[in-house]
């Protein structure tokens, strides 16, 4: 009777973890790509919270001459004027099948928010922002 008990318990544990797992697969920090140069941009920390997933940038790649400690002056929401580092970029989206979408995005750098859906593809994050039916993908990759 020990036994059954102990292995129903086990393969509870083992899909309790999957779900888990599969559930926050994009937690963690991610490295973008600047779309004009392909080189990297930022370091953003995706994290999860009361079921939502939000994102931080908590590094940016600058060149020389670029302020080390930017402001977003385009910003036209409560991050207006804030520090580009420590602001949060994504805010909102929830699981939803394969993918996280309702949420929305921050391009700092012209201070538009675009709706958003992001997804696993091979390993690599899928990050896509719309405006209207125009929609723009860029791929983020984990940093180790």
């Amino acid at each position: 009777m020990k036994k059954p008990f102990k292995f129903l318990c086990f393969v509870l544990l083992v899909a309790a973890s999957s779900a888990f797992a599969q559930n926050n697969a994009i937690v963690g920090q991610w490295q973008t790509i600047d779309d004009a140069s392909g080189k990297p941009k930022a370091i953003v920390k995706i994290y999860e919270q009361d079921g939502n997933i939000y994102g931080k940038i908590i590094r940016l790649f600058l060149s020389a001459g670029e302020d080390p400690d930017p402001v977003c002056f385009k910003c036209t929401d409560e991050r207006k004027n804030q520090k580009v580092i420590g602001m949060i970029i994504l805010k909102g989206s929830k699981k939803r099948g394969s993918e996280w979408s309702g949420g929305t995005i921050l391009d700092p750098e012209n201070g538009k928010t675009y709706r958003c859906k992001i997804w696993l593809d091979e390993g690599q994050l899928k990050v896509r922002g719309y405006l209207g039916i125009f929609f723009r993908t860029q791929t983020w990759y984990r940093v180790k």
